[in-house]
């Protein structure tokens, strides 16, 4: 552990990269998993995309309202906390994550950004309009503005990412002297490519995940055996 500290103190701008695996450490279901994730009750494949909310909007809105009532149910962790206090402290710079649950900005982190949107806002797909969030579970998902459907603020498939936000996540990850992963398998593309982009421009790499991923070969601290939490809050202790 007192390696991943010495890179941490040595480092003048890191970046932290976030994916499933920080936010299962809240609880949350894991999207894309068929054992523990949204299967039993949908079909992901069928209703995460374009299509669906044109096509099919009751069942649309029946599976991301109930996306959005299981995230109410969970709240940050201590490893979440722990990013908002180093952001804090300049410890890190920002978090570029895979998450769309909100969980780093309610921790208190200002600098993320959020590569497949967020639940945290809901707009119409007609006009534009935003809507508040704790309406669309038990509002009129109408825009009273002009008919049209609402939806989360997140990146269906069919759709492109957020240029603005995939463009400053390239700058972050091109500025960065260390990159972090935390809970993430490295194998959606193109969001993987901001470590590689990162390594390539002379960053150290860190990656703390469960499992393998592709970018372990190319990296100069690797944890698997340990939670990110108990990672993060062993680090914390000795910063």
């Amino acid at each position: 552990m007192q390696e991943f500290v010495d890179l941490l103190t040595a480092s003048k701008y890191t970046i932290v990269f976030t994916g499933a695996g920080m936010s299962t450490e809240s609880g949350l279901p894991d999207f894309r998993s068929k054992e523990r994730g949204l299967w039993t009750k949908f079909n992901p494949d069928e209703l995460a995309n374009v299509d669906a909310l044109k096509h099919n909007q009751e069942e649309f809105t029946d599976f991301y309202r109930f996306r959005l009532s299981e995230i109410n149910k969970y709240q940050p962790h201590e490893g979440h906390t722990i990013l908002a206090k180093w952001e804090k402290a300049d410890v890190i710079k920002g978090i570029i994550t895979q998450n769309v649950d909100g969980f780093h900005h309610d921790a208190g982190n200002q600098n993320v950004m959020e590569l497949h949107g967020t639940f945290r806002s809901f707009h119409c797909h007609q006009c534009k309009k935003t809507h508040e969030r704790k309406n669309y579970l038990s509002g009129d998902v109408n825009c009273p503005a002009c008919g049209g459907l609402v939806r989360p603020g997140i990146v269906l498939f069919g759709e492109t990412l957020p240029e603005e936000t995939f463009l400053k996540a390239e700058l972050e990850s091109l500025q960065a002297d260390l990159f972090i992963v935390l809970g993430s398998s490295l194998s959606v593309s193109p969001a993987n490519m901001f470590p590689l982009h990162a390594k390539q421009n002379g960053a150290k790499l860190a990656i703390i995940n469960r499992e393998p991923t592709p970018y372990d070969d190319d990296a100069d601290y690797i944890v698997r055996d340990q939670s990110i939490k108990e990672v993060l809050t062993k680090t914390n202790a000795l910063l």
